[in-house]
């Protein structure tokens, strides 16, 4: 019975430290904003987006360690991210480019950093031009895939795209300076009668 009971107690201790690791986030869309525009999480945690809004809007990333990009969603639909690369996402929605917000994500608290280890320095250290140098070569393709460097990920920053040019203000006020240079026109050529 005891063991029973310490089964049970260690059972309910544990329960509070699995929900925390995938804990989930909520930014609700509304009033064409993103509320809250900031938010901090961590690595593994996950951000959901609901669209209350009646009007369509997404989130596409600007700059980020990874890229991010969700369908349109209409009014009432979400869409969730899993975040696993540290670092600050800026987005923004690409139907209406001033709605931005940004995600920061910090690492996970349960990986330590690795511990820093000091390269001993050389009494008499050799100048980098009399320094030789060395050149591999190959035989054979497994060995060219063994010693082939892999590619390392890197962020990448886009940009939203251009917004359009013509402004409504400005094309209305451009036309009514057409409207108006034209009665001009057409009232100074008129013969004068006398």
């Amino acid at each position: 019975m005891r063991a029973l009971l310490a089964a049970a107690f260690l059972l309910v201790l544990s329960a509070p430290a699995a929900t925390a690791q995938s804990q989930g986030h909520e930014i609700p869309i509304a009033r064409y904003a993103y509320q809250p525009a900031e938010m901090t999480v961590r690595v593994g945690e996950t951000v959901t987006w609901t669209n209350q809004d009646q009007a369509p809007h997404d989130v596409v990333t600007t700059a980020g360690p990874a890229v991010l990009q969700s369908p349109l969603l209409a009014q009432g639909q979400s869409w969730s991210f899993t975040f696993t690369v540290p670092g600050d996402y800026d987005y923004y929605c690409s139907v209406h480019p001033d709605m931005r917000g940004r995600v920061t994500v910090l690492p996970d608290e349960t990986t330590a950093p690795p511990p820093a280890v000091e390269q001993p320095q050389a009494a008499n250290p050799v100048p980098p031009a009399a320094a030789p140098t060395t050149t591999e070569t190959v035989s054979s393709p497994e060995v060219a895939a063994a010693v082939q460097p892999q590619p390392q990920p890197q962020a990448r920053s886009l940009t939203p795209p251009p917004s359009n040019g013509l402004q409504p203000m400005l094309l209305l006020a451009g036309l009514v300076a057409a409207v108006t240079t034209f009665c001009l026109l057409l009232l100074g050529s008129r013969p004068e009668r006398g």
